[in-house]
């Protein structure tokens, strides 16, 4: 019977502790309830979890000890240093174990992300759950298995030792996401940033200057003048003449800026996660899942539903939003595309003519097309949720790693790699992917800093490129013409 298995000990000497200054052993932990998070941080669904186990945190202080097992997918995730920026980027303050060889998830016999261990305060394991876990019946769950245990006198409630979570980042940037331009106006306003990590909106001038910020910081779904709105980490941004529309991605909503008074209003969503976009319904009762990025497109505003692997599309003119790509599925299938699988859609960049949508699909590590005339999903590059690198070539041979953003520049399709950390160049007349370079290239007195997990970049000119260096809390300006890369919002130049 599986309550009576115990559960495997945490001490390979493969792991490694973080936001704790030691390691941690289940026999220390008797008394309480231990749950034990497998999760890997590019996984939506691993992201959508934590504020459930924060709940449970909270709500049963010293009866409950939440766990993160990080065990990584991709190569980039093997890297700590990299583990503790998504830690710092989610405000995971619980104890988390990293373990790059999945020693713990095959002692386990894990098979997918996330999955949910409970033990018991004799350290048996006494249930699993894979996928989100739906909250209200999941903390009722745990009540009544920490009630019957109380009851049975075997709960003695202890505080987890030696919490140590990193500092938050004290820049003018925290972990900032897409960048876009702006049409020409009065406010003198170039280019829009999503400053994740603090919560804002940050609307820059044409050289790289902080003009005003929409938003508290607090992180929240608050409308109202910009000083006083509320946004919940948002990731997209896109600009029209007369105001600015953002993904809201951990509020699940589509918000809107005037860029005349900086007040915000909530076009679509709840601030509840849904779990698909279906037929058209109406934008007022509607949920998201996690929109990741956003492009208008007439009277209509296409968006990753990155929570759901789909594409939406609201209509300002009709008030419904539904789905126009993705079955809801999560993999890399190709063809008409409400049939189509996608994986974590968390980009849009629409073609000069407007007939083609491109989009990055992170968890396939791929780049795909939506074909707006025959209604068809065709991946340009990538091969399947499991297959990632660093490629060049053609297209059929070419490997990304998690990409975050795009870029149309004429006939080439510029792409933020995020984790392999560079910007990579697909022509679309040859059918290639390149390197764009910059990495080679000269930045001030010397200094060189590769990106870190670019998640965010747009044509500044040409040959120009803006790009949020993301793990590095900068925006910064490459040029190809002269080979040189230039830091616009940073700590300082001596921390660039």
């Amino acid at each position: 019977m599986l309550g009576i298995v115990r559960a495997p000990e945490l001490d390979s000497p493969l792991l490694r502790w973080m936001n704790t200054r030691s390691a941690l052993r289940l026999a220390d932990m008797r008394g309480r309830m231990v749950i034990l998070d497998f999760c890997t941080f590019c996984c939506v669904n691993c992201i959508h979890a934590l504020p459930t186990l924060a709940r449970l945190e909270k709500q049963f202080e010293g009866r409950v000890t939440v766990i993160s097992v990080h065990s990584p997918k991709h190569a980039a995730e093997k890297v700590p240093e990299n583990v503790a920026c998504a830690i710092d980027r989610y405000n995971v303050t619980h104890p988390v174990v990293h373990d790059p060889e999945m020693v713990l998830w095959d002692a386990y016999c894990i098979r997918a992300w996330p999955t949910l261990v409970i033990i018991d305060p004799r350290g048996r394991i006494v249930g699993t759950m894979s996928g989100e876990p739906q909250t209200e019946t999941f903390v009722s769950g745990i009540k009544n298995m920490l009630d019957m245990w109380e009851a049975e006198g075997a709960i003695h409630p202890g505080v987890c030792p030696d919490l140590d979570p990193p500092p938050h980042h004290g820049g003018p940037l925290a972990f900032p996401a897409k960048v876009r331009p702006c049409p020409p106006g009065d406010d003198n306003v170039a280019f829009a940033l999503a400053d994740s990590g603090h919560n804002q909106i940050v609307l820059i001038d044409a050289n790289g200057t902080e003009i005003r910020r929409i938003g508290s910081g607090n992180a929240s779904l608050v409308d109202g003048p910009a000083e006083a709105a509320a946004f919940n980490r948002p990731q997209g941004v896109c600009a029209t003449v007369g105001g600015l529309f953002v993904a809201d991605t951990a509020n699940h909503a589509i918000r809107r800026i005037d860029r005349t008074t900086g007040a915000v209003t909530t076009v679509c969503g709840t601030g509840e996660r849904d779990f698909g976009l279906d037929e058209p319904e109406d934008i007022a009762k509607a949920e998201l899942a996690s929109p990741w990025d956003i492009a208008v497109h007439g009277r209509d505003l296409y968006f990753c539903n990155s929570g759901s692997h789909q594409i939406g599309r609201l209509s300002l003119g009709t008030g419904t939003v539904e789905a126009v790509a993705g079955c809801g599925g999560e993999d890399l299938v190709d063809g008409p595309a409400l049939d189509a699988l996608l994986a974590q859609p968390s980009a849009l960049a629409f073609s000069d003519c407007g007939k083609r949508l491109f989009f990055t699909d992170s968890e396939s590590s791929s780049v795909r097309m939506l074909d707006l005339v025959s209604n068809r999903v065709e991946t340009l590059v990538g091969s399947g949720l499991f297959v990632f690198g660093h490629a060049n070539g053609p297209f059929s041979q070419a490997e990304l790693q998690h990409p975050l953003d795009i870029a149309v520049d004429g006939e080439r399709l510029i792409v933020a790699d995020s984790y392999n950390g560079r910007l990579r160049v697909l022509d679309l007349k040859t059918r290639t992917v390149t390197d764009l370079g910059e990495r080679a290239f000269s930045q001030p007195e010397g200094r060189c800093r590769p990106t870190g997990e670019p998640s965010g970049l747009c044509v500044a000119g040409p040959g120009r490129y803006l790009v949020a260096d993301t793990n590095n809390h900068r925006l910064i300006a490459i040029d190809t013409n002269t080979q040189t890369t230039t830091p616009l919002m940073c700590d300082s130049l001596s921390a660039c």
